[in-house]
C-alpha cells in the first residue's frame, strides 16, 4: 500500500495553542487529488492510570464541557512544548492529586483521529504510587478524588461511567498489563 501525499496546506483557522485547522491538498496514490483535506491540530495529551502502593485507582469523579452529567475521569493533561510525554504524564500526577510514582509503564501512543489529526495520546500506567505533597491543579473543573478497587473500577468500567475513550482504553490497557 502507498501513502497519501500532501501536495499544499492552507491555516484556515489558528487560535494557538490550542487549535489550528488547515486545508491540505492531497494526493491519493492512483493520481486522484482531494483539493480540501481538513486536518485538525490539537496539542497531544497524556492520560495516566495511578495505582497506589495500596492498590487503590486513582480516578476523579467531575463534569466536562463537552459531556451530560458527572463522568469518572484519569489523571491527564497536554504534553507542554519540548516536554516528553512521561515527564508529563509524572508532572500532571503530581499536580493533579498530590502523588508520585516510582514504577512506569508505557501503554503506547495513539491518534485521536487517522484521517483528520487532532491530537496524539500517550497513555501510561503508574504503580505505587504514594502522596508526596498536596495537589496543586489549574484544571478549571470542580473535581473529586477517588480511591477506587479493581473491582470498583471494572464495575465502573463496564457501565460506561468513563465517558472519554482515552480514560476506557487506557484502563482497559493498564487492566490487562496487571493481569
Amino acid at each position: 500500500m502507498q501513502p497519501w501525499k500532501t501536495l499544499a496546506r492552507q491555516v484556515v483557522l489558528e487560535d494557538p495553542p490550542w487549535l489550528r485547522v488547515e486545508r491540505h491538498t492531497v494526493e491519493l496514490p492512483d493520481g486522484r487529488r482531494i483539493p480540501d483535506w481538513q486536518w485538525v491540530i490539537t496539542p497531544d495529551y497524556v492520560n495516566v492510570v495511578a495505582v497506589t502502593d495500596t492498590d487503590t485507582f486513582l480516578c476523579f469523579r467531575q463534569v466536562k464541557y463537552g459531556l451530560e452529567g458527572e463522568t469518572l475521569a484519569l489523571v491527564g493533561g497536554y504534553v507542554n512544548d519540548g516536554e516528553a510525554p512521561l515527564a508529563a504524564a509524572q508532572r500532571e500526577l503530581r499536580e493533579e492529586t498530590g502523588y508520585e510514582a516510582p514504577e512506569w509503564h508505557d501503554l503506547g501512543r495513539y491518534r485521536v483521529d487517522p484521517n483528520r489529526g487532532i491530537a496524539m495520546g500517550h497513555l501510561f500506567l503508574a504503580r505505587h504510587a504514594r502522596w508526596v505533597a498536596a495537589p496543586d491543579a489549574d484544571d478549571l473543573e470542580e473535581q473529586q478524588l477517588l480511591h477506587l478497587t479493581r473491582g470498583q473500577v471494572e464495575t465502573a468500567l463496564t457501565a460506561g461511567e468513563f465517558k472519554v475513550l482515552a480514560w476506557t482504553a487506557a484502563l482497559a490497557l493498564a487492566l490487562r498489563r496487571l493481569s
